[in-house]
């Protein structure tokens, strides 16, 4: 999915406030106390609350092989002021439910309310596009999750509906609205811009 470019653990993403950066081992212990927060852990469908440390250990391994194959892009957020700092995950991956690729994130709650998640998720959505070479990004949030909806507006996804998907880490379905962005909308957004 991704080119050679993005698969050496040495690739960052620079924004005005944020490094996007692989995982490395010492994200675990962030991973743990962030992600394992019950108001992150129950807005995602993968992670469990509370949450395992060896499965944290082992996220990180996976996303780390998954970005060295190209097969997605797992990427740290640090704020560029404690760039070893983990405050959340941003990634691309193939979509679970069908064809293409599916963007995902969680940003620990300390950091809600900053935009941040806003700016991470519009660097990845332009580092798809841009490298990757897709056509679609589709993404979904609980019905319930105003901000993570916002965030997909803010950076151009278009909500296609409402559906039930799996959420193994909650034991069954839930209700999400779909979004999808066409790489001709993220083109002509940047045009605008």
């Amino acid at each position: 999915m991704f080119p050679d470019l993005t698969r050496d653990d040495v690739f960052r993403i620079e924004t005005r406030r944020l490094w996007l950066r692989w995982p490395q081992a010492r994200d675990a212990e962030a991973i743990v106390r962030l992600a394992g927060e019950r108001a992150v852990a129950e807005m995602t469908s993968q992670i469990p609350h509370p949450i395992d440390p060896v499965g944290t250990d082992a996220f990180v391994i996976d996303a780390r092989r998954g970005n060295a194959e190209g097969e997605g892009l797992v990427m740290a957020l640090a704020l560029r002021s404690a760039p070893a700092t983990l405050i959340g995950v941003v990634s691309i991956g193939p979509h679970p439910a069908g064809p293409g690729a599916h963007l995902g994130y969680w940003l620990g709650m300390p950091h809600w309310g900053a935009g941040l998640m806003s700016e991470a998720a519009a660097t990845m959505v332009d580092a798809y596009f841009a490298y990757a070479g897709g056509d679609v990004l589709c993404s979904s949030a609980m019905t319930e999750n105003g901000g993570s909806r916002r965030v997909l507006e803010k950076c151009g996804f278009v909500r296609q509906g409402s559906e039930r998907h799996a959420f193994p880490a909650r034991g069954g379905e839930r209700e999400v609205d779909v979004f999808r962005l066409k790489r001709a909308e993220w083109s002509a957004n940047r045009s605008d811009g």
